[in-house]
């Protein structure tokens, strides 16, 4: 795999911050196996119990460091000691019934802990480029039946969506004020780009209250499965589609710099609109459990008295003409990958190979496609 996305990777330092977490327990396994040198930070407990990132022994290939991203000096220490070529930003509060029970920590987390992220990479002054992760909840949600653009409106309802949106704010601001030729203050030119992809659907995820982790464990344990809003919509796509986006983007920021420093949508391949319910049944005819597994939407948990947007879609057309990026698999494509994920944990094989198949697999459907970052 070290020829992906023309080589950049192979030998590259990377600082990739959250990576215990599902997305980036992802991305740790694929920049190893691209030849980069990771440094991990994250919380020294896991953010799930499973995790991924454990399951996969993956912390025995990289230099695993244990901090919070709210620690500034520890951070900054940390960037200072192993001088990362990119950084990877995922380190934040993901989800958003968790920012209705604890608000406060979702503001830290998401803006103090990005600026704290920008703040050590502006006095360090050594990075070549940055990728903050945001998400497609950024946006001041209109309920629309087209995407939203990189260009339209941020906002937010709930506080993990507020604080996103925040800062993303934030990261416009260091960009503009330190990081290019507009700013007078530094003449740093660290590339910073900005990611917002939708909800990712991929083996490994047992996060408390997301749709995908809530359907396995019913499914193990032979129960129904609870749908809060059976009704509602998401960007579902499969996990290694937006972190191929990414790191297409981040091979663009150290090969060309400013010109790709700006916010990039990351959607799935169908423009139907696809319901939580719709997945959750897709998912139990995939596993065959349909004789002990339904999908119940007539009794509504407490917790869907919470406010959740209904309608949420993104247009990735920049990323397709500027990076000349593209989605992988359907929804149908991208579950069945999953539920595979699933089988092999019930069965106890080694996950990192497992994960490491699933990324080949991935890697040769993208280039039957022809998509440029994976020849080679």
């Amino acid at each position: 795999m070290k020829n992906l996305f023309n080589g950049v990777f192979d030998g590259l330092t990377v600082l990739l911050t959250g990576h215990t977490g599902f997305k980036g327990s992802w991305l740790t396994i694929w920049l190893k196996e691209m030849g980069a040198n990771v440094i991990g930070y994250s919380l020294q407990e896991p953010p799930t119990i499973p995790s991924n990132y454990e399951l996969t022994k993956a912390g025995q290939y990289i230099t695993d460091v244990r901090g919070d991203i709210c620690d500034y000096d520890l951070l900054k220490q940390t960037i200072e000691q192993y001088k990362p070529d990119l950084v990877i930003h995922f380190a934040a509060q993901t989800t958003v019934l968790d920012s209705y029970e604890q608000p406060r920590v979702s503001f830290d987390t998401n803006v103090g802990g990005t600026v704290n992220l920008l703040e050590a990479v502006r006095k360090v002054g050594t990075i070549k480029a940055v990728v903050i992760c945001a998400t497609d909840k950024v946006y001041e949600n209109r309920e629309w039946i087209w995407g939203y653009r990189e260009n339209d409106e941020l906002g937010g309802y709930d506080p993990y969506s507020t604080s996103k949106a925040m800062a993303e704010l934030a990261v416009n601001s260091y960009r503009r004020s330190f990081f290019s030729s507009e700013g007078d203050l530094s003449k740093q030119r660290t590339a910073i780009g900005s990611v917002r992809a939708g909800n990712v659907i991929g083996g490994g995820d047992f996060t408390d209250n997301g749709l995908l982790a809530d359907s396995m464990r019913a499914i193990f344990k032979g129960e129904s499965i609870y749908l809060r809003n059976p009704s509602s919509t998401r960007p579902w796509q499969y996990v290694l589609e937006p972190l191929s986006g990414y790191l297409c983007l981040a091979a663009h920021l150290l090969q060309d710099g400013q010109e790709y420093a700006q916010a990039w949508n990351f959607g799935p391949l169908q423009h139907k609109a696809i319901t939580t319910q719709e997945v959750a049944e897709k998912i139990i005819n995939l596993w065959e459990a349909g004789e002990r597994t339904k999908v119940v939407t007539d009794q509504i948990p407490e917790a869907s008295k919470l406010h959740e947007a209904h309608s949420l879609h993104l247009n990735w057309d920049k990323s397709a003409s500027l990076l000349d990026w593209r989605p992988v698999f359907s929804i149908d494509e991208a579950l069945s990958e999953t539920v595979q994920w699933y089988k092999a944990y019930q069965e106890k094989r080694n996950m990192y190979e497992v994960c490491r198949a699933a990324l080949q697999n991935y890697v040769n459907r993208a280039q039957e496609l022809g998509l440029p970052w994976s020849r080679g």
